[in-house]
């Protein structure tokens, strides 16, 4: 008896450790099209997308979809800025990027998600991010167009040297700004892969521990 009270108490601390890995949804401005339209964010043209987040907020992971016409010249480093107005803040460069691939539209463009993950930043309320300078496997060069892909969401976007354009297929994570639980504008939980695979490790154990038991 003893030792299946041990090993039930571990699965415990294992199953407990997975919530602080889930990821809040902090604004995600819907699924991804992948058949419209995108728009370049390398070769000098920038993109800026409205969002609002929950106050007392912090910002950890930005996740977009773009589009591109090489199936390994992928992804690697994007310039993103947060500010209060279209095109503000201070621009960091994001790297150590993970590039999902979702298919290939009518066009022969290759559809990725990227995800990122970087230093908290504070934020409450409305915002923007701002993206460009988006770099591949080949370098910074213009060689590979970037597109980001439009899905006509809820935000309100601008591209530098047109203006008014629809909105862009991205989300933002991080820790929702209300203690003790989510705020209002946080959506469900994102489990990331640490998260998982503990979840999946204690469901093996009490699956053990309970056919020993039943023995």
């Amino acid at each position: 008896m003893r030792t299946i009270f041990l090993s039930l108490l571990t699965i415990l601390c294992l199953m407990l450790a997975v919530v602080p890995a889930i990821a809040d949804v902090e604004y995600s401005n819907g699924p991804y099209n992948g058949t419209t339209n995108a728009w370049t964010i390398n070769f000098g043209f920038v993109v800026s997308d409205s969002f609002t987040v929950g106050t007392g907020s912090s910002i950890e992971g930005f996740h977009l979809v773009y589009w591109d016409a090489s199936s390994s010249d992928l992804l690697t480093t994007l310039d993103m800025a947060i500010g209060s107005s279209s095109f503000g803040g201070s621009a960091q460069t994001l790297t150590g990027v993970t590039n999902t691939f979702l298919g290939t539209n009518q066009y022969g463009y290759n559809l990725y998600q990227a995800d990122y993950s970087f230093n908290d930043i504070p934020w409450s309320g409305a915002g923007y991010v701002t993206v460009g300078n988006a770099c591949t496997t080949s370098g910074c060069s213009v060689v590979n167009p970037i597109y980001w892909d439009e899905n006509s969401g809820p935000s309100t976007a601008y591209e530098n040297t047109l203006g008014s354009i629809p909105s862009e297929a991205f989300t933002l994570t991080g820790t929702c700004g209300v203690a003790g639980g989510n705020s209002p504008d946080c959506g469900p939980p994102v489990p990331e892969p640490s998260s998982i695979l503990l979840f999946g490790t204690g469901i093996l154990g009490l699956g053990g521990v309970l056919r020993r038991w039943r023995s």
